[in-house]
């Protein structure tokens, strides 16, 4: 979270508006870029009303395609290769292939000037160095967990063990603290209801293993142990002043989950299909409502598959998902939940060499970070999409709640440009949230019946408060992953990384499926060892070890 100025931010504003004030006259002025986002995401209509009315405004109409059928790393070679880049890209795990490439245009003429001071308000002077790469450059910013003002976070959008609430509300509302009590639960719900009301055959638990969605069934031994997500490592804070680097792949921790998945297979209650189902067959197999639990970030399922529940009235049977932040043992404290900013300089928002007027497209980026572009993105259009009461406070009506979860609706009249610069938090009148899903009025206005008797029994207000995490600054290093994730066979650990991932994703599903786990995991250790995970540790040692020095001094 950051301190705001209000006269330099009122300059910004009115500097960004300006800077468009001669291209948003005429309609024959709009300039069309395009986007290419590594991730998949959903199309919107030609003449979508909210993107119509940004054009007019900024005179930018961006065209956004995602990924299909790829890697990002894939998407990314090939976009390289062909030279067809679009203007705009966030590579993802690709990130750093397009800045070896040469592809990418640098920011830090445009951070230096007053014009562009909402894009270099996004982050303070310290964050910023972190997304500064070999060549002294920085190529692109993160646009996510940004937080504008005082933090109004309803959602948990990381990683968790999920329930659906119908299982909680069967079971009295219990706590549920352990990976033992959470199966128990399954297995004891499952015993006595195995169909929905549809005929529908239900599945107590099932986990994703498709290409780098592995980390579903892959990384919970962190979490488990207590640690938060630094996605590829434990960092270990016995000595806080000199933290070191733990593999979470060897633990005890890691071997009783392991052995647990593997108990709960082998009993029938663990989706048959879960090694081989692809990204799609399981989003599908969420949406209907048979899948009682997994292991995965809610970014990953939750817009889609909440949509879906809502449409078919789904929600209101209870099949909406609740997280839980459990450990391997009873009174352990969990991380699961992190509060403030997450920082991952891996990846981001960048403006490729291809882009013909490189400054205009980083004057639209600076323009969507002004108020008005944020309410447009996602708020929509006031007296349409959105009231305002006597008190300045935004409000919807169930009619434009419901306008706003149809997939339909969406594509015609909802322009979020979500993988471009934006902020959650407060909005600059400091009464309203960037986003009605953190407004606190609407959030609850959207819950489901069995939702909202969920909160209440529980006494919560936020998804966060489920999982029961401290609320705790998190390290400078924080999070480690930004790190690993574009590593490459570059460097010793960059290799024993690739064959550890390549390692994992082709044993964890065996050991898993094993009618002997103890001969299956030792086979693994020994392939896994062959990796030479030693290497990986020892260079995220010398990266956590730099960043502890950059905390220190910064």
């Amino acid at each position: 979270m950051k301190s705001k100025k209000i006269f330099a931010l009122t300059m910004a504003c009115m500097m960004g508006i300006g800077a468009f004030a001669g291209c948003a006259k005429k309609k024959d002025s709009i300039t069309n870029f395009k986007m290419f986002a590594c991730m998949p995401g959903k199309e919107i209509n030609d003449g979508n009303r909210i993107q119509e009315e940004i054009a007019k405004l900024t005179g930018v109409r961006v065209k956004e395609t995602w990924l299909t059928g790829q890697t990002a790393t894939e998407a990314v070679g090939s976009i390289v290769a062909s030279g067809d880049l679009p203007d705009f890209i966030d590579g993802g795990d690709g990130s750093d292939a397009l800045y070896e490439a040469g592809v990418l245009v640098a920011w830090d003429d445009y951070l230096a000037k007053p014009e562009y001071a909402n894009l270099k308000e996004m982050y303070s002077d310290k964050e910023w160095e972190m997304f500064r790469k070999a060549d002294g450059k920085i190529y692109w910013a993160n646009v996510f967990q940004n937080t504008y003002g005082e933090s109004k976070a309803t959602g948990h959008n990381d990683e968790a063990f999920w329930i659906q609430v119908r299982v909680l509300e069967w079971a009295g509302y219990p706590k549920i603290e352990t990976l033992d009590e959470y199966f128990d639960l399954l297995e004891r719900y499952y015993n006595e209801n195995k169909e929905n009301a549809d005929g529908t055959k239900i599945i107590p638990y099932t986990a994703l293993c498709d290409d780098w969605r592995y980390f579903c069934i892959e990384n919970a031994p962190e979490f488990l142990d207590g640690y938060p997500n630094d996605g590829s490592v434990i960092v270990n804070l016995t000595d806080y002043d000199k933290p070191t680097i733990v593999d979470y792949n060897t633990t005890p921790t890691a071997k009783r989950y392991f052995a647990k998945l593997n108990e709960v297979y082998n009993k029938g209650l663990m989706d048959p299909n879960f090694a081989i189902q692809t990204y799609d067959e399981y989003m599908a197999k969420l949406s209907t409502g048979a899948v009682l639990g997994m292991c995965d970030q809610w970014w990953d399922f939750a817009f889609t598959v909440n949509d879906q529940f809502k449409a078919s009235g789904f929600d209101e049977l209870g099949y909406n998902y609740i997280p839980l932040g459990l450990t391997i043992d009873k009174g352990m404290v969990n991380h699961w939940h992190t509060y403030g900013d997450t920082l991952n300089a891996a990846s981001g928002c960048a403006v490729t060499t291809s882009c013909k007027d490189p400054d205009k497209a980083f004057t639209f980026l600076n323009r969507l970070l002004d108020q008005d572009m944020l309410n447009l993105r996602f708020w929509g259009q006031e007296g349409t999409d959105y009231l305002v009461d006597e008190n300045g406070l935004f409000y919807r009506t169930q009619e434009m709640r419901d306008n706003w979860a149809d997939a339909t609706y969406q594509a015609n009249n909802v322009c979020a440009y979500s993988y471009m610069p934006q902020y959650g938090g407060t909005s600059r009148d400091g009464k309203n949230a960037m986003t009605p899903a953190e407004q606190t009025s609407e959030f609850f206005a959207t819950l489901a019946t069995p939702l909202v008797k969920c909160f209440e029994a529980y006494g919560y207000t936020t998804y966060g408060d489920f999982l029961g995490s401290p609320v705790e600054e998190m390290g400078f290093w924080f999070p480690m992953y930004s790190y690993s994730n574009n590593m490459s066979t570059n460097t010793k650990g960059g290799v024993a990384w690739i064959k550890m991932g390549e390692c994992k994703h082709e044993y964890l599903p065996k050991v898993v499926m094993a009618s002997d786990f103890e001969s299956a995991w030792a086979d693994y250790m020994e392939a896994y060892a062959a990796c030479k995970p030693e290497d990986f540790l020892a260079e995220m040692q010398t990266e956590l070890d730099r960043r502890v020095e950059m905390g220190k001094s910064a």
